[in-house]
Formats: structure tokens, sequence, C-alpha cells
């Protein structure tokens, strides 16, 4: 095989109680990517529409990422990669991990597998310290995993695929407003107080014992951030009138996406998921601000190859 084209989904992170440590994949948005094998060493980006994002292979995040798989590689030739982007930048669902995740999962599938999905994520994380000087994982994870995962650990790294109940869907509403990664890390909190870790821990530990065991409304008490919602929730017009709205029309929790501004609702049943976001479109079109609407079932494959 010398050419793949692959589907690379959009995820949530943080999951409000799980920051940095927990993240999730999504069906009905993500990018596109074409990837094929050349004789001529190194990385090129040969074609990127939907978003004005660099070309050049050390400035680009699937560049990146593409450079420490290869790097690692016995492989002597290279790739170029085509990017169909429908995830935009800076809109909290993992632009940058689907670009990253992409690239290095279509690059494993070309060479013929010989890297297990734990180093792809490595691999991947080199594109998120690109994008927002920090190489978490909880985008990207998800992304190569699929459904939910959690980071248990960084030294080593450390990856624990985490179960879905079968009626969870997500809704997500994007303010057509850029907030960056790198600039809302800037403004968090360095030390918490016992107090709210303990509540934390508790939520991120109710969270997962909910997804395992299908217990909704134990998935909904545990959407809970004591932590860094407070902070990064003023970044967002309109987030709590959003949030309010969105569990009055049944959501089981409702917090931040990743970094923001997209704000996401967890429900049970599409009919729900679609009633929530209807609550949402109402806030931001009383506010006055452009919006995408997602809602979309738990993607359980991850990266996924498509027809071309």
């Amino acid at each position: 095989m010398k050419e793949i084209k692959v589907f690379c989904p959009a995820t949530i992170a943080n999951i409000s109680c799980g920051f940095d440590v927990l993240g999730v994949a999504l069906d009905s948005v993500g990018d596109e990517m074409v990837i094929r094998k050349t004789s001529e060493n190194g990385i090129r980006i040969t074609r990127l529409e939907g978003q004005n994002l660099p070309m050049e292979t050390l400035q680009n995040v699937a560049g990146v990422a593409g450079l420490a798989l290869l790097a690692a590689s016995d492989y002597s030739g290279g790739f170029e990669i085509e990017i169909y982007k429908k995830i935009k930048a800076g809109s909290g669902i993992g632009s940058s991990a689907a670009s990253s995740t992409g690239a290095v999962w279509a690059m494993n599938e070309l060479l013929g597998n010989p890297f297990s999905k734990l180093e792809l994520v490595q691999f991947a994380m080199e594109g998120e310290r690109l994008a927002s000087g920090v190489s978490h994982a909880d985008n990207v994870a998800p992304a190569l995993f699929g459904g939910f995962t959690l980071v248990r650990g960084y030294e080593p790294l450390d990856i624990v695929p985490i179960p879905s109940p079968s009626e969870l869907f997500a809704t997500v509403i994007h303010p057509q407003i850029e907030v960056k990664t790198s600039d809302s890390r800037k403004i968090l909190k360095t030390k918490i107080t016992l107090a709210d870790g303990i509540k934390q821990w508790g939520n991120v530990g109710g969270l997962v014992a909910g997804l395992f065991t299908n217990d909704y409304d134990l998935i909904g008490r545990s959407l809970v951030d004591y932590i860094v919602e407070p902070i990064r929730s003023i970044l967002i017009p309109g987030f709590d009138e959003v949030k309010i709205a969105a569990i009055e029309a049944g959501a089981l929790g409702c917090g931040i996406s990743g970094s923001g501004p997209s704000i996401f609702a967890l429900s049970k049943g599409e009919e729900k998921a679609v009633k929530v976001g209807n609550a949402m479109r109402e806030i931001y079109q009383n506010i006055g601000i452009d919006y995408d609407v997602h809602v979309s079932k738990i993607n359980l494959d991850g990266v996924r190859s498509i027809s071309s």
C-alpha cells in the first residue's frame, strides 16, 4: 500500500473533572488526510485546505508528529501529506490532535504497523507540544484509541481505554471566537487547595465508575470541575447561560471542551442530545455570536481509513 486516506476525529478533552487526563473521541466531526509514501526522505505537506495553517513541516503539527515517527523507524523513504481541515483551529475540540494522530496512524499503516498505539500517542504528543507548548495526551489518546481514555500517568506514559455506555451522546457548541490553548493555560493556577483536590478526585473516580457501569446518573453527578472551569469560563461569553440551558434541557452534565471556547454536554440518547443543542443555540442567537453545533455518538474506533 502506497497511499491511504483517513478520518481523524475531533475530541473532547478534560471532560470537566479530568484536566489533562480524560478525553473522548467524536464521530460526527473530524479532519480528513491523505498520506502517501515517497522515495525522498523526510515529510512534505503538499496540500492544506480548510484552515490558514503553516505548510512548513517544522511548523505544522502533522509534520512534527510524523517526523518523530520517521526518526524512530527504519524506513529510508518519506511521506507526503494532504490535510483537509474540518475542525477549526482553536475550537477546543482537538484540531491539532486530529492532524497529529491522523499523520502518525496513517504512516504506521503504510509501514506495516511497526508501532503500538501507545507509541503512536507519544509521536502525536510532539504535535501537541508544537501547538500548545505542552505535550499532553488527553486529545491524542482518544483520537487513536477511540472512545474514552484515561491518561493514568505520563512517566512512563500509561493510557487506559474506558468503555462508553451505548446511549451516551455528546453535544458540542463552538462559538466563533478563538481561545488558544497556550493562552488559556497561562491563566491557570499552579496550586490548588486540598479540599478542591479531594472533590475533583472523587468526580474523576465517579465518572470512570459511571462509564464502566452504565450509570448515567453517576456520570452526570461527576461532571463537575472545581479547578479549571471557574477560571477558564470567564474567557467564554455566555458560558454560564449555556450550561444552565443545557442542564434544563436534560443534559447529564455540561462543561468546557478542552481549553474552549467550545462547550460540551453529555446526554442519554440522541433525541435528548439534539434538544440540548437547540437550547445551546438559543443562547448564542440571543447574544449575537455565530456558532457551530455538533451532535455525535461516541467514536469507538478513533482514526480510521476511509475510501478515497
